[in-house]
């Protein structure tokens, strides 16, 4: 239970910071005050299972032990949240691939027996539902946009498409959803959007996988750099 709940946990800290980043550099003001909001929401659920996986494994970390104080190699998160936010294309694609899997997870995950991963899928899935949709009108407006933009958005399907995989990898962990049963919705989502948006959603023969074995790319080095710099320079520091 605690090396899952860690993955999932990382999943939505890494995606929240790279969110993050985009604070004071959104393309319109809309944009300006939502990424910030979804980055909150994600580090929100990521709290709270960084909580319950401290509390489970037993040892005394706390939340913030976990977040800031592990090598990067520990990390458990997959590929797809660590990828850059080279462009909007990128990051409204990545964050609709990563909630399309989130919302039927969390919503599998309200009856977990244990209480607490229930609880907190209570919240969490309406959140990642607000999240499918947010980012699915933007590929549609950007898909079936201007020339550019749809060049830019079938640029992000190639490249980002071959690290979504990974999300599906099967578990049979007591308490928490098997991540392979996801699929069949979030192959049902994602066609929906592709098909408004006129994209088309590409066979992925060799995917991108190792995030979950701490294999990660050497983007995640420059992030964890800025993510746990406060906590590295004055250890037990608090707001």
């Amino acid at each position: 239970m605690f090396e899952r709940l860690l993955e999932i946990a990382d999943d939505h800290l890494i995606l929240g910071h790279r969110l993050s980043e985009l604070t004071g550099h959104a393309p319109t003001l809309e944009e300006e005050l939502a990424l910030p909001n979804i980055a909150l929401d994600l580090i929100g659920q990521a709290r709270a299972l960084y909580e319950h996986a401290g509390i489970v494994e037993g040892k005394g970390r706390s939340e913030d032990d976990l977040a800031y104080l592990r090598p990067e190699r520990a990390y458990r998160h997959c590929l797809l949240v660590e990828r850059p936010n080279q462009d909007f294309a990128h990051v409204v694609l990545r964050q609709l691939y990563f909630s399309a899997f989130m919302a039927p997870y969390w919503h599998a995950a309200q009856e977990s027996e244990d209480d607490t991963v229930a609880g907190i899928a209570g919240k969490a899935v309406k959140e990642a539902r607000y999240h499918i949709r947010h980012a699915g009108e933007w590929v549609i407006r950007l898909g079936d946009g201007t020339e550019e933009s749809a060049a830019r958005m079938a640029e992000a399907v190639a490249e980002l498409t071959r690290y979504t995989p990974e999300l599906f990898e099967p578990d049979d962990t007591p308490g928490l959803p098997d991540p392979a049963e996801m699929r069949g919705e979030w192959d049902a989502t994602i066609a929906h959007v592709f098909h408004e948006a006129k994209l088309e959603l590409p066979e992925v023969p060799y995917p991108q996988t190792g995030g979950r074995a701490g294999r990660h790319g050497e983007v995640l080095g420059h992030l964890l750099a800025e993510l746990q710099y406060m906590q590295r320079a004055y250890p037990g520091a608090t707001w």
